[in-house]
C-alpha cells in the first residue's frame, strides 16, 4: 500500500469517522486518534477545542516517516463550534488520494461552504482550510507538513 492510500483510510477512520468523544485522552490531556495496517501506524494528537492545535503522523515499519501540524478555530459566533466541527468531519470523509491533507477542493452542504487550498505534494506541503456559513468564513484551520527521513 502506498503511503497516500494508507493516510486516505487512516483520516477516514480517524477524526472524520469517530471524530470528537472517538479518541483516547493521554495524561498529558492530550487527545488522540490512531489507526494501523500493514507496515503504517498512524495517530492524530490534538489538544483543545476551539481554538486547536495538534499533529498527524505516520510510522512505516516502525519509523517516523511523514507528518503534518495543524492550527484551527471557529473565529465566528453566529454557529456554535459544535455544528461547524460536524460539517467539518463530513468533509475529512472525503479525503482523496491526490491530496490527502484535510478535505476535498471544495464542499457544499445547505448554508455551509467548505475548502480546501494547498501547494506542494506529499513530501513537502503548505495549506488553509475555510468554513463558510451563509457565504461568510467562520472557521480557519492552517496546516503544513511533509515527508519525515531519519538521520542515517
Amino acid at each position: 500500500m502506498k503511503l497516500e492510500q494508507f493516510l486516505v483510510k487512516a483520516k477516514v477512520s480517524a477524526y472524520a469517522g469517530a471524530g470528537e468523544g472517538g479518541e483516547g485522552i493521554l495524561a498529558d490531556g492530550c487527545k488522540e486518534l490512531t489507526y494501523k495496517e500493514g507496515e503504517f501506524l498512524y495517530r492524530d494528537r490534538y489538544f483543545g477545542w476551539n481554538p486547536f492545535i495538534g499533529e498527524e503522523v505516520v510510522w512505516q515499519d516502525n519509523q517516523v516517516t511523514w507528518a503534518m501540524n495543524y492550527y484551527g478555530l471557529v473565529f465566528e459566533e453566529t454557529v456554535p463550534a459544535a455544528q461547524v466541527y460536524a460539517f467539518l468531519q463530513k468533509a475529512m470523509k472525503q479525503v482523496q488520494v491526490d491530496r490527502p491533507f484535510r478535505g476535498p477542493q471544495v464542499l457544499k452542504e445547505d448554508d455551509y461552504e467548505y475548502q480546501d487550498e494547498s501547494q506542494g505534494n506529499l513530501e513537502r506541503f503548505t495549506g488553509v482550510e475555510r468554513i463558510f456559513y451563509r457565504g461568510r468564513e467562520i472557521y480557519r484551520l492552517n496546516y503544513h507538513g511533509g515527508t519525515v527521513k531519519s538521520k542515517l
